[in-house]
């Protein structure tokens, strides 16, 4: 069951709700659609995260962006040990649409889960994008260990920040000021620390990360973006699943960190709307 969405707060969009748990989401535009999939940054929300897309690719295609179980305006459900319970909300959620197929994309965490549901629900995913994506393990790299480490104060937000931008003329005091206040409101942090705050993060890494041979069989057409100042998830990742995925393109953005959609905002938009509209054939 859904409702419309808040007209007041831009990060609040409908709600749908499954069991009990509450997922609030966007949809915008017509057409094909298309599922985004956040990252797991502290303060994040899916509106945070594709704020700068989602008008540009919903000239095109129907988008779709939900805030994942225990993130953002979604509801939490405490520590999460298994990426399926984010899979079968995206199941929940297509299915309340009655949207038998999308394309995905995926950033970071939420390339591990897309990852998940492609090999899952391989009939349910046209092509995806995945970017920055975990999904494969690796060591956890400091910068990782410290955003997921991440404790409420604003100075640690900015820090975090740091982490995922090479301009750091990006971090303005209202981007900085906007993403601290979101991961102290109330029941916000909890969950976050739960997940991914414990003391064996690389842990994290290991509950995000598919087989290799489950990734090697997905048949789907898929474009692996990644920056190539990303202190975060390593190129290496990225250049394992291009070899993994045998209909895959991998590319590099330089100047540019973790975030690809937004430091490469318009480059991003692009590649994402070419693809799914023609495929790597474009």
């Amino acid at each position: 069951m859904s409702s419309a969405p808040d007209m007041v707060r831009p990060e609040i969009g409908k709600t749908f709700v499954a069991d009990g748990i509450k997922t609030n989401y966007h949809d915008t535009g017509e057409g094909r659609p298309v599922l985004l999939v956040h990252g797991s940054g502290p303060g994040v929300t899916a509106w945070a995260n594709w704020r700068l897309n989602m008008p540009e690719i919903a000239k095109e295609f129907r988008v779709i962006a939900p805030d994942m179980i225990g993130f953002g305006y979604s509801d939490s459900v405490g520590r999460i040990t298994d990426k399926a319970i984010w899979t079968n909300q995206l199941v929940r959620l297509l299915d309340d649409l009655e949207i038998d197929q999308v394309s995905m994309v995926g950033n970071s965490f939420g390339g591990g889960v897309t990852l998940a549901f492609m090999i899952a629900h391989p009939d349910r995913v046209d092509r995806a994008v995945l970017m920055g994506a975990a999904g494969l393990e690796f060591p956890l790299t400091p910068a990782l260990d410290f955003v997921w480490g991440y404790e409420p104060s604003r100075e640690m937000m900015h820090e975090s920040l740091k982490m995922l931008a090479w301009d750091q003329s990006r971090l303005t005091d209202d981007l900085i000021d906007s993403r601290y206040h979101a991961s102290i409101r109330p029941g916000a942090h909890e969950p976050y620390h739960a997940t991914f705050g414990g003391s064996d993060r690389q842990a994290n890494i290991a509950m995000l990360s598919s087989r290799e041979e489950d990734i090697a069989a997905l048949p789907h057409e898929v474009l692996v973006l990644h920056g190539k100042a990303d202190q975060v998830i390593p190129q290496e990742v990225s250049l394992r699943l291009g070899n993994l995925i045998t209909h895959s393109d991998v590319r590099f953005f330089g100047e540019c960190g973790h975030w690809v959609q937004i430091e490469r905002m318009a480059s991003f938009n692009r590649a994402v709307i070419e693809f799914f509209s023609h495929g790597l054939k474009f």
